[in-house]
């Protein structure tokens, strides 16, 4: 038995043998020779071959390793490029429609003649404010073109938003020391001011849309107002009290004057969906005291979300 398992044994060998040749396209002779008992060739030609075969087939393998990571690596930069090109793609998009508001309307301007009546910290809030605007405005699907009117050269508001806002020479939009007054006809300003007794319906693109740039944490009631009155300018205020609810706070706090951030938010969005629920949801916090009538429901029963919001309206306070 022990014979006959060495002799199968042999046998083995010598086909395996045969089949490295034979991939070495070297002549393996008579097999039957070696299955007889004769002993595998060993010559160092043979071991040669071997060796530079095995060399070959590590190279082939190390080639279609680095090619599989030259392939990745393809890919990865493929994917950073077309990000880059989506972004430029986006960016030209946005100043694409910039332009056409420039050209078509509305115009939406901050009226900047108040900025002596305010302290450093109320100066650097509007300068924050005004950066929101224009973000949220380049961000837009139908944006207006906005104007900074009687922005003069080393005002306070002037230094603050050139220290506080990055890029803010390259803000796509108007800068001018003249008022607006010198710009438009009387008959396209509309004030807007919290103060109005005249409800603004619609957005109307051959109007011109004016925000008070004041920051004024002592709230001079009807500053704005009365300054609209003085210029005969029409007027006009968020339809906030006609769409939505007084909530009731501890505070019992309510207001309509908002940061002017948070006014475009709200013209913005109406001008987008032409829905005044929606518009004022977008820009008017809960903190104000105002909610809509379905969002009063869930206020009761999560007060602290009332809470949470009036925090963050201290930050956006006009």
């Amino acid at each position: 038995m022990e014979g006959g398992g060495e002799a199968a044994g042999r046998c083995g060998e010598a086909d395996s043998a045969c089949e490295a040749l034979r991939l070495l396209q070297i002549d393996p002779g008579d097999p039957a020779e070696w299955r007889a008992g004769g002993a595998v060739p060993c010559s160092r030609n043979v071991l040669r071959k071997q060796k530079h075969w095995e060399k070959v087939i590590m190279a082939k393998k190390r080639k279609r390793t680095q090619e599989r990571e030259r392939r990745k690596a393809r890919q990865a930069e493929g994917k950073g490029t077309a990000e880059q090109h989506s972004k430029r793609v986006l960016k030209a998009i946005m100043k694409e429609r910039l332009l056409e508001a420039k050209e078509s309307g509305p115009r939406l301007c901050v009226d900047l003649s108040m900025a002596d009546h305010m302290t450093k910290k109320e100066t650097s809030r509007l300068a924050a404010q005004i950066r929101r605007l224009y973000g949220a405005n380049r961000r837009a699907k139908k944006p207006f073109w906005l104007c900074l009117t009687e922005f003069v050269m080393g005002s306070s508001i002037y230094e603050e938003c050139f220290r506080m806002n990055d890029g803010f020479s390259n803000y796509l939009m108007d800068t001018t020391q003249e008022s607006y007054l010198d710009l438009f006809p009387l008959d396209t300003i509309v004030y807007l001011t919290p103060d109005s007794e005249n409800v603004l319906e619609d957005i109307d693109p051959k109007k011109v849309y004016i925000l008070g740039g004041l920051v004024d944490e002592s709230i001079h009631k009807k500053l704005t107002l009365q300054r609209a009155r003085d210029q005969s300018l029409q007027t006009a205020r968020l339809p906030i009290r006609e769409y939505m609810v007084k909530t009731i706070n501890t505070k019992n706090y309510h207001s309509e004057t908002l940061a002017i951030n948070q006014v475009f938010d709200v013209l913005s969005t109406y001008y987008e969906t032409q829905n005044w629920p929606a518009a004022l949801k977008a820009g008017v916090s809960s903190g104000k005291g105002y909610v809509l009538p379905d969002d009063r429901r869930r206020l009761r029963q999560h007060p602290e979300t009332s809470y949470l919001q009036g925090v963050q309206d201290v930050k956006d306070k006009p």
